[in-house]
C-alpha cells in the first residue's frame, strides 16, 4: 500500500510530465524559444520527481541483513537530488534574467498569458497534493513545485503589466525574485539533509534536557555517553550508558522518556553503581565507586 508521501510523488510526477509535453508541442506551435526552453527544464523537473518516486518506493522496505535500519534513507537521497536541481536551476535562471536585462528579448504576450494560466492551474494542483506528507522527499518535491507555480505566476502577472506598458525589464526582475525566494528555501533544506548525512542531534532535542529528565527517574544515578541522531527526520535513535541497579525496571521507564522526545529506537547499557565504563570520551558525570 502507497504512503501519503509516495502518492502525492506519483501525483507531482504524471502532472509535470504531462504539462511538459503539452508546454513543448505549445512551443513548437508557436516557435517560442523561451517555451520550448521551459518545456526542456519542465521535463527535467519531471524525470527528478520520477526518481524520488521510486527512492520513495524504496524507503519502504524494511529492515533486513544488509540494511538494519530499514531502507528509509534511499528517501533522502529523492530529497538531496531535487533539492541539488533546485539550487542549480535557480541559479540558472538568476543567470538567464541577468542575461535579459542586459540584452532584453522582443516577448509574446498573448502567448505568455495563455501558458501562464495553464501553468498556473496545473502546478498549483501539485503544490496542493504535496503540501502534506511525512518525508523530506515529499517536501523537496512540494518545494519544486511551488518554484514552479510561482514562476508561472510571475510570468503570468508580468505579461498582463508589459501587455499595456511593454516595459521588458519586469519580467527578468520578477524571475530573479522568485530565483531568490526558491534558493533560500532549496539551500535550507539542503543543510537539513546534510545534518542527517552527518548524524546530528535533532534541533528540536536537546540532550541536556533530555539527561536532566532521565537522572529525576527513581534509581537512576547517571546517565552519560549520550548518542543521538535521526535516520530521516522523523525516526529518532539513542544510545547511552544508565547508571543504576534494578536493571529492568530502568530500562522501561528511560524508554517511556525516550519516547516523549520521539525516540523511536534506543539501546540502553545498564551499569551497576561500582562498575567503571571502558568507553573512551565517555565523561560521566557520576563518579563510580572503585
Amino acid at each position: 500500500m502507497k504512503s501519503k508521501s509516495e502518492k502525492n510523488i506519483l501525483i507531482a510526477f504524471i502532472l509535470n510530465l504531462g504539462f511538459s509535453i503539452f508546454e513543448f508541442i505549445g512551443g513548437t506551435i508557436t516557435n517560442s524559444i523561451a517555451i520550448t526552453s521551459d518545456a526542456v527544464h519542465d521535463i527535467g523537473d519531471a524525470l527528478s520527481i520520477g526518481l524520488s518516486y521510486f527512492l520513495e518506493r524504496k524507503s519502504k522496505k524494511g529492515p533486513d541483513n544488509k540494511y538494519t535500519y530499514g531502507y528509509v534513507r534511499y528517501s533522502l537521497i529523492g530529497s538531496l537530488i531535487t533539492t541539488l536541481i533546485l539550487l542549480f536551476g535557480s541559479c540558472f535562471v538568476i543567470y538567464s534574467a541577468v542575461n535579459k536585462i542586459i540584452t532584453p528579448e522582443e516577448i509574446n504576450y498573448s502567448g505568455m498569458i495563455l501558458f501562464a494560466l495553464i501553468g498556473v492551474v496545473i502546478n498549483s494542483c501539485a503544490v496542493y497534493f504535496t503540501r502534506d506528507g511525512d518525508s523530506l522527499n515529499q517536501k523537496s518535491v512540494n518545494l519544486h513545485m511551488l518554484e514552479d507555480v510561482l514562476g508561472w505566476v510571475v510570468v503570468l502577472i508580468g505579461a498582463i503589466i508589459m501587455r499595456f506598458t511593454d516595459i521588458k525589464l519586469l519580467d527578468p526582475i520578477l524571475s530573479i525574485l522568485v530565483a531568490i525566494f526558491i534558493l533560500i528555501n532549496a539551500f535550507n533544506n539542503f543543510k537539513s539533509i546534510t545534518y542527517l548525512f552527518l548524524e546530528k542531534t535533532p534541533n528540536n532535542i536537546s540532550i541536556e534536557d533530555l539527561k536532566n529528565n532521565i537522572l529525576k527517574i527513581d534509581g537512576v544515578k547517571d546517565v552519560h555517553h549520550i548518542h543521538i541522531w535521526s535516520i530521516d527526520g522523523y525516526n529518532n535513535c539513542a544510545t547511552m550508558h544508565v547508571v543504576g541497579e534494578d536493571y529492568v525496571k530502568l530500562k522501561k521507564l528511560v524508554k517511556e522518556e525516550l519516547e516523549k522526545y520521539g525516540i523511536c529506537h534506543s539501546t540502553i547499557e545498564i551499569e551497576s553503581v561500582d562498575e567503571n565504563c571502558d568507553e573512551k570520551n565517555c565523561n560521566p558525570t557520576y563518579q563510580h565507586h572503585d
